[in-house]
């Protein structure tokens, strides 16, 4: 079944075209990722799709019924006040019913034999809504969504919003369209902001998902486990292919290679038949030289493959060497208030290094680069950098960008030297092109700001950099292009990520955060991944093993003796249960023999077909209540037995 159709659609701002010729068709459980540029225009085909944005020409086409359910870059929680409220969004309609459900039972109760059919019947519709809304279990979904996410669901029942951090907050807005009830799921940017754990518990989720999902990412590992086909938006249209993301690049280098090809040859032929034109046009082969002309006038031209403008170009160079001794900590603790979040750190970077700095959010990474960089003094222990080390920092936050200034005086204040075409020149490496520069950096999105930290750091020639988050506010062809300038780099690097793809291209240590304490590994990340997968399995073994051992011990345990003491409190509470349990009985029967009478009134089979479908509930719910009677008698046996 067709989810979502394309044909021929394009998007005009104005005199401005910002997508053309764009089709293609998403089948129900397909799983598409779309890439491109920042501001190609990847947020608008979601717009799109949700209806929220109308083409200018061409025809978007999706069911009348589709349930869409969708993660914007921006995090609204519309009037929710917990955090669980907020996670079970898409089940509201669900949570109303639930509560009129409770309400209409207790009337119902309170009624007794005076109950009429109309509130019975309204009753059972309202239940039968209730199922279709998926009121039976997104109790269990969103608490398993809340789970995955770092959430103890129990707490997010009453945790207020506005107690949440921004990464916490970008957590709740990711579990409200997971746990959604969805025909279709449009993801922005799921992975922002979430650490490796979570992204892999991310990706599991998905593919335990019925749904269709159109993720918008540039964490190119994510995409390779997660899609079946990537849509490349470039160049006003969007182009689909076939795989993840690794299938998707080698199939765009194929098909540009087989597009310049084709011009090239186009272009062989046009030169030779114009050639001939001009040779022969006056003489005596005048007329086949006109029919030439008049053929070569109507060919189709073909277009070479389309560069991507725009595109950043980056390189990083050091001012001097340095020492060989690059970062050194010497049995380091780091606090924050009462807080410890490490103790005992004693590591060394060299020079030459490229350091994975790991671990889930709130361990405390930022806060130990901190510490390592001299911004924060050790709780105890020492940290210092090598002689002649110049580090320059990437913040996660962006605060190193000046704030209310024009991106061209940035980069002046920082070389007064240069002229105004020396700044224009830097600035058009990072994308940034003719009036552009006199944009104020408080306009810019995070990906400009981004490339305009990026810009000031590579003014700084530092042989240390010190890059936390990188990749979050990038498209994919901007952190390519940061990777092969890192690859470059003869200085050292202390990288925090959580783009896998990223920290495999490069990583040739790693710092893992766990539990309090530093772990250096000094192998690169890949075989640091295959240590932890080893790890898990081994932990998922063992747990096995353990929980196998326990159930044969309680399976084997006998009674413990009991005192007098203990044995008059255990017939005691034997005694209530009892109690309760009669009391319960009691009610299942009534329940029954209720359930029974009204099995026998004639409506239910004239043969409509009403009739058929309240027999059938009734038959159900009789079903149910005589498997509870008999395990509540059961349990009732098993007490008196023991008493």
């Amino acid at each position: 079944m067709t989810v979502v159709s394309f044909a021929d659609v394009a998007v005009d701002f104005g005199d401005t075209t910002l997508l053309r010729n764009v089709g293609f068709t998403v089948a129900a459980g397909e799983r598409w990722g779309v890439v491109g540029r920042n501001g190609a225009g990847k947020t608008t085909l979601f717009r799109l799709i949700t209806g929220d944005l109308a083409p200018t020409r061409g025809t978007v086409v999706r069911p009348a019924a589709l349930r869409i359910a969708l993660l914007d870059q921006l995090r609204h929680f519309g009037q929710a006040v917990t955090v669980w409220d907020a996670a079970a969004a898409g089940y509201r309609e669900a949570m109303v019913l639930e509560r009129d459900l409770a309400q209409q039972a207790d009337r119902m109760a309170e009624l007794g034999d005076r109950v009429d059919q109309t509130d019975l019947e309204r009753y059972g519709r309202d239940q039968e809504r209730f199922a279709h809304l998926g009121g039976y279990e997104f109790h269990s979904r969103v608490d398993a969504v809340l789970q995955g996410l770092g959430f103890n669901p129990a707490e997010a029942k009453t945790r207020p919003i506005e107690t949440l951090s921004g990464g916490e907050r970008g957590r709740v807005g990711l579990a409200a369209p997971l746990a959604a009830p969805a025909d279709l799921l449009l993801l922005d940017e799921p992975t922002n902001h979430l650490d490796l754990d979570t992204i892999r518990w991310l990706t599991e989720y998905l593919g335990t998902l019925g749904e269709t999902v159109i993720v918008i990412s540039h964490d190119r590992a994510f995409l390779d486990d997660t899609v079946d086909h990537v849509l490349h938006v470039a160049n006003a249209t969007a182009t689909p292919y076939r795989g993840g993301y690794s299938a998707f690049v080698t199939q765009r280098v194929e098909r540009e290679l087989s597009q310049q090809r084709a011009y090239d040859k186009q272009r062989t032929v046009i030169a030779k038949e114009e050639e001939y034109i001009r040779r022969h046009i006056a003489g005596q082969n005048s007329a086949q030289a006109k029919g030439r002309r008049t053929r070569l006038n109507r060919l189709p031209r073909l277009s070479p493959p389309a560069g991507e403008a725009g595109a950043m170009s980056l390189r990083l160079q050091i001012g001097e060497r340095g020492g060989d001794q690059v970062v050194v900590a010497e049995h380091m603790g780091v606090r924050v208030a009462d807080r410890a979040l490490l103790t005992e750190v004693s590591v060394a970077a060299r020079r030459g290094d490229i350091v994975a700095l790991i671990g889930p959010n709130g361990v405390g990474k930022t806060t130990l680069l901190a510490t390592l960089l001299g911004e924060r003094a050790p709780a105890e222990g020492s940290a210092r950098l090598g002689a002649s080390i110049t580090p320059a920092w990437y913040r996660q936050d962006l605060a190193g960008v000046p704030v209310d200034e024009s991106i061209f005086d940035v980069i002046h204040e920082l070389r007064p030297q240069w002229n105004r075409g020396q700044v224009q020149g830097h600035l058009g490496a990072f994308g940034f092109s003719g009036d552009e520069v006199q944009r104020s950096t408080t306009t810019l999105s995070g990906g400009e700001q981004a490339r305009v930290a990026l810009a000031m750091i590579t003014l700084a020639r530092a042989n240390l950099l010190v890059l936390d988050e990188p990749t979050n506010h990038l498209d994919v062809e901007s952190i390519e292009v940061l990777e092969d300038a890192i690859e470059e780099y003869e200085g050292t690097v202390l990288l925090v990520s959580h783009d896998r793809a990223f920290l495999r291209e490069l990583a040739t240590r790693v710092w893992s955060l766990e539990d309090g304490t530093l772990i250096d590994y000094q192998g690169p990340f890949v075989e640091w991944e295959q240590v932890q997968d080893e790890r898990r399995r081994a932990d998922s073994a063992r747990a096995a093993a353990t929980a196998e051992q326990q159930r044969e011990a309680n399976r084997k345990a006998k009674r413990p003796a009991r005192t007098e003491s203990r044995r008059k409190a255990d017939g005691r509470d034997a005694a209530r249960k009892r109690g309760a349990l009669e009391a319960d009985v009691a009610a299942l029967e009534n329940r029954i023999a209720d359930l029974e009478t009204q099995l026998t009134a004639p409506s239910l089979y004239d043969g409509s077909g009403k009739g058929a479908a309240d027999a059938a509930a009734l038959g159900r719910e009789l079903a149910e209540t005589q498997a509870r009677l008999d395990a509540a008698m059961s349990t009732w046996s098993e007490l008196a037995d023991e008493s």
